[in-house]
């Protein structure tokens, strides 16, 4: 790429489960960058493993390549997902990866770098003067501190070398429906990732019009399909793993502790565990428990580094409950073999509570812009979690399934976000 065909904008989604990236073409279009023969959807992972020819001894990969990695060599790897999810949280502070220790910002500047290798050219220097990478309305976590999270954001994003705007990624999605209307509309975008749920209205003016869309309210909340995920786990491999089990000290029986089991559900912290540390814990509670087997499959499955494996046996039954009415579950390894079927009914049991505060976080996102439900032309969903009938069906409730729309799901929010990045007054979009 040279000076003379320099984009005006680079968008990027960097998402708890999948990036994307889209460069802005002439006025007004903007087009995905493809990685390699895997397509614009690029795994937020990245694999470690050790070896001498490496800087340091320790190799990496990124996106569908770590996982490539990994599945090489599970026991010998490092697989890291939805890292994204604790760039809000004051308690995250590294990681522990063989023996070297990462902070967030590092593990972002390395995946930056290994996306950036694998786009074929399309993302070496010079870059566009206007990088406009999305965030969430509000980060996941129990207690957020946005502030943090900016501060590491900053810090993964100086990698790319120029001035970075920070928008909603709502906003980036409403920017890139907009772009298929013909009328003017006020609209409602939901967008559902790995790690948040977040909502805008915007309204869109007709085309030619100075500006196009103009933001109305924001509302965000921490739950979304990594959280869908922690339910399956907790009700189908957790009871298997010792939770809700006892061990004795001192005379006395107590509960094992929970948060292993917190942890353990959590994708992003999943691969942490596997520090000796916390093995050396597990492994003395073993000898304490009242059933030592099942404390002893939970450090086979963190030690075999099967989380992985987890993540995509949850995943393809969840993606199957969209489809059927019902579907099965399968994990085996590490001593657990699992083989159920599971109800979409059941699932939706267990997410009640979760589709419940999505709701009211949509109602919150109404409250906050001033239009009532009825006032809203069009809802677009957006985000691999508007596929949950579920989930579809709280917008279908409100505001009627004739004004849903659908489609690009995971890669509507980078194409807006390059878009937004072509208008003259970008500043006014950042959040």
């Amino acid at each position: 790429m040279t000076a003379t065909d320099r984009p005006a904008a680079l968008g990027i989604d960097f998402g708890t489960t999948h990036s994307v990236v889209a460069l802005a073409g002439a006025a007004g279009t903007a087009k995905l960058v493809p990685f390699g023969n895997r397509g614009a959807v690029f795994r937020s992972a990245l694999c470690f493993w050790q070896d001498e020819a490496a800087r340091g001894g320790l190799a990496v990969e990124a996106g569908p390549w770590a996982i490539d990695e990994y599945l090489d060599d599970p026991q010998n790897s490092r697989f890291l997902q939805s890292f994204k999810s604790v760039a809000a949280s004051a308690s995250f502070e590294t990681a522990s990866v063989f023996d070297r220790r990462y902070r967030f910002e590092e593990l972002g500047r390395t995946f930056l770098d290994r996306l950036v290798a694998h786009g074929d050219g399309r993302l070496d220097a010079p870059r566009p003067e206007r990088i406009i990478v999305g965030r969430p309305v509000e980060y996941a976590g129990a207690r957020p501190d946005p502030a943090l999270a900016r501060t590491r954001y900053d810090a993964m994003f100086a990698e790319l070398g120029q001035a970075v705007h920070y928008v909603y990624e709502p906003l980036g999605a409403a920017f890139s429906y907009a772009a298929r209307l013909t009328h003017a509309a006020t609209i409602l975008v939901a967008d559902f990732g790995g790690g948040t749920s977040d909502f805008s209205v915007v309204r869109v003016a007709a085309p030619g019009a100075a500006r196009r869309c103009e933001p109305l309210g924001h509302a965000g909340i921490g739950i979304a399909g990594d959280r869908f995920d922690y339910r399956i786990v907790d009700r189908l491999v957790l009871p298997m793993l010792g939770k809700g089990g006892q061990y004795r000290s001192f005379g006395k029986t107590l509960e094992v502790p929970r948060s292993y089991y917190a942890d353990f559900a959590d994708w992003s912290r999943l691969a942490l565990m596997r520090n000796r540390r916390t093995l050396d814990e597990l492994a003395k509670l073993a000898k304490a428990a009242v059933d030592p087997a099942a404390i002893g499959r939970m450090i086979a499955v963190i030690e075999n580094e099967l989380g992985y494996t987890l993540y995509d046996a949850v995943g393809a039954c969840k993606r199957a409950l969209s489809m059927a009415e019902s579907a099965p579950f399968r994990f085996h390894g590490g001593g657990v073999d699992i083989e159920a079927v599971v109800t979409r009914g059941e699932f939706e049991g267990w997410i009640a509570e979760d589709l419940e505060r999505i709701a009211a976080t949509v109602d919150r996102a109404l409250a906050a812009s001033g239009v009532p439900a009825d006032a809203i032309d069009r809802v677009f969903l957006t985000g691999g979690s508007s596929l949950v009938p579920a989930v579809r069906a709280i917008f279908d409730a409100r505001f009627g399934s004739d004004r849903i729309a659908t489609g690009d799901e995971l890669t509507a929010i980078a194409h807006g976000l390059a878009l937004i990045g072509q208008e003259e007054d970008v500043a006014a979009w950042a959040a």
